[in-house]
């Protein structure tokens, strides 16, 4: 597998080994025409085809769909030598082609027929091909040159394609996948910034195939691992996305137009707006989740986009990249009053109170709002509460924790440490992909649950630089920023950390605009708004005492500055881990009392 994704000489951070991407302008075109396809057709016409399609006829056409594959899969098995999948395929086959009614219905499954699927992909791996290039094909998206061939295989073994009349059938049945996959195929391109460089990522090391070594090499950390309920947080009913109406405002700072999404009551009822984490999508899983428990508990919704997003920064953003929180602050209030003002024009009568929630960095926002009320210009909007969860108190010190994290590997020894790092994505993608046929689940080690922790935000701050010097290029990057080419100036960005980015881009950029770092780096931290936030009766503050962004001098800061009516601290779930617990659900409906 080749390796061309690591940073370029002068860092020492380890990155996972990616499949080459020689080909990144291609594949990047192909990959527009896709979003555009998916976008532009697949998703507006599959909310048609649901509506008239109930699920079981749709359940039916994609048994249909497996059942007349038969052919390729039994084909596949005598190739790898499994005579024992072959057998179960074909008892398969000729149960639910005449019991199933030409394999319509499934009744080989109702009656625990073993299931064994076999492809050409998965032949060409038995036989010891290993993918060495990322591809992007059209209309199928991400793959390699293994898959690809495996593809035209799997196509060539079906028998239909052979009988013009029936050609269309394969079609069909794979536009009936896409409209059930269709929604979050949408938000996945949304809520990442470079949804290309992510889907390079995940089938690196989804299409790796086999078991990763499970070992455990070294103790746990609690608040690390625990950190990872976050990512399990999300909408219960899948249909809740779907009745979110887009609402697109002008921002009078940019002249631009940013987008947010709203779940509007049918009765008049209190509006809470969502800041979430640093560079997280207002469509992001725990942004929807919470936007539904907040929704079925009786309140209208708007999920906004991070001030560290690259969507926020294009179309809301007045500096040329977020850090300072006063400026910050003020453009997020802005964008959320425009937002209410539209709304209002669109819904009159329909809301009372307001109030905003923010989650980490958004919950940081919360507080710098909640603080500076007072000081707001009049045309801005106040709130009549303010919610913030797990937030850091000092953004320095969360910095300088999380680039602590993606360092974590260089304990390891220098001989097997590549090996571990891309052991570890392996890892995380086998419990991904078989989760539900887990005995028991994958448990990583502390250092491997820091560095993917660390590796999540240090990918994002790619996206962040990537963004701010596309737009306005401070003169810090030697390699020239590019559209379809990109891998070479994400090489150099990996080079900076959280700390870099303070260091080299905000202070000097701020210094040019009179703003001493000094005082910058006083206003990344909330106790410089100890005195105001001590007298602001309308803040509530919900954390986890084992956050890995807190320090327990910062704990002790949050008990000295908040009431113990209006903090509420959980002894365990590590940075928003807990989000999905009934407790902290609970403790996040009662800091809303009072605006009903």
């Amino acid at each position: 597998m080749a390796v061309n994704s690591k940073p370029t000489a002068g860092s020492v951070t380890p990155f996972p080994d990616l499949l080459n991407d020689a080909g990144e302008p291609l594949n990047r075109g192909v990959w527009v025409v896709n979003e555009g396809l998916l976008l532009g057709v697949i998703h507006p016409t599959s909310r048609v085809y649901r509506t008239f399609v109930p699920p079981r006829a749709r359940e039916s056409i994609r048994d249909f769909g497996r059942n007349i594959t038969y052919p390729g899969r039994v084909v596949n098995h005598m190739l790898q030598g499994r005579w024992e999948g072959a057998g179960d395929e074909t008892a398969r086959f000729l149960t639910n082609s005449t019991v199933g009614v030409a394999g319509f219905f499934d009744p080989a499954t109702k009656w625990d027929m073993p299931k064994s699927d076999a492809n050409f992909v998965q032949t060409f791996g038995k036989w010891g091909w290993k993918p060495d290039h990322y591809v992007v094909l059209p209309f199928f998206g991400p793959s390699d040159e293994r898959s690809a061939v495996g593809l035209v295989g799997d196509k060539l073994s079906e028998p239909l394609n052979y009988y013009p009349p029936y050609g269309m059938i394969s079609p069909v049945v794979t536009y009936n996948y896409l409209s059930d996959h269709s929604e979050n195929a949408r938000r996945s391109l949304q809520t990442n910034a470079d949804s290309y460089a992510t889907s390079r990522i995940v089938w690196t090391y989804s299409a790796k195939g086999g078991v990763p070594d499970l070992q455990m090499r070294g103790p746990i950390d609690l608040p690390t691992l625990e950190t990872f309920g976050a990512v399990k947080f999300g909408p219960q009913h899948s249909e809740f996305l779907t009745q979110g109406r887009e609402i697109s405002v002008k921002i009078p700072s940019t002249g631009r137009k940013l987008k947010t999404t709203c779940w509007v009551q049918p009765k008049p009822a209190p509006l809470v707006y969502i800041s979430p984490g640093l560079i997280s999508h207002r469509l992001s899983s725990m942004s929807v989740g919470l936007a539904e428990r907040l929704y079925v508990n009786g309140y209208s919704v708007v999920s906004t986009t991070s001030v560290f997003h690259p969507e926020f920064m294009s179309t809301a953003s007045t500096a040329a990249l977020p850090v300072y929180p006063p400026v910050d602050s003020h453009d997020l209030l802005t964008a959320m009053t425009e937002t209410d003002r539209a709304l209002t024009e669109k819904y009159p009568n329909r809301f009372t109170k307001r109030a905003m929630i923010g989650l980490s960095m958004g919950g940081f926002m919360a507080l710098q709002i909640a603080a500076r009320e007072s000081q707001l210009k009049t045309e801005l909007m106040t709130f009549d509460r303010y919610v913030a969860m797990d937030m850091p108190v000092d953004i320095m010190h969360g910095f300088k924790q999380l680039d602590s994290y993606v360092d974590a590997p260089l304990k390891w020894p220098e001989a097997d440490r590549q090996q571990r790092v891309n052991n570890t994505m392996h890892k995380v993608s086998y419990a991904v992909l078989r989760k539900n046929k887990l005995e028991q689940p994958v448990i990583f080690d502390g250092d491997e649950s820091k560095y993917l922790i660390g590796l999540a935000f240090r990918l994002g701050l790619r996206d962040i630089i990537y963004e701010s010097q596309s737009r306005n290029d401070l003169g810090v990057l030697q390699t020239p920023v590019s559209t379809w080419r990109r891998q070479p100036v994400y090489d150099e960005i990996l080079k900076y950390s959280l700390g870099d980015y303070f260091e080299r881009f905000a202070v000097p950029y701020y210094e040019k605009k009179g703003i001493r770092k000094d005082q910058l780096a006083k206003e990344v931290n909330l106790k410089i708004q100890g005195s105001k936030l001590r007298s602001q009766s309308k803040v509530r503050v919900i954390i986890n005492e084992n956050d890995f962004l807190l320090r327990s001098e910062d704990v002790s800061w949050l008990r000295s500055t908040f009431s113990k009516s209006h903090l509420t601290v959980f002894p365990d779930g590590g940075h928003l881990g807990n989000i999905g617990d009934p407790r902290v659900q609970q403790a996040l409906i009662k800091a809303l009392d009072g605006l009903k």
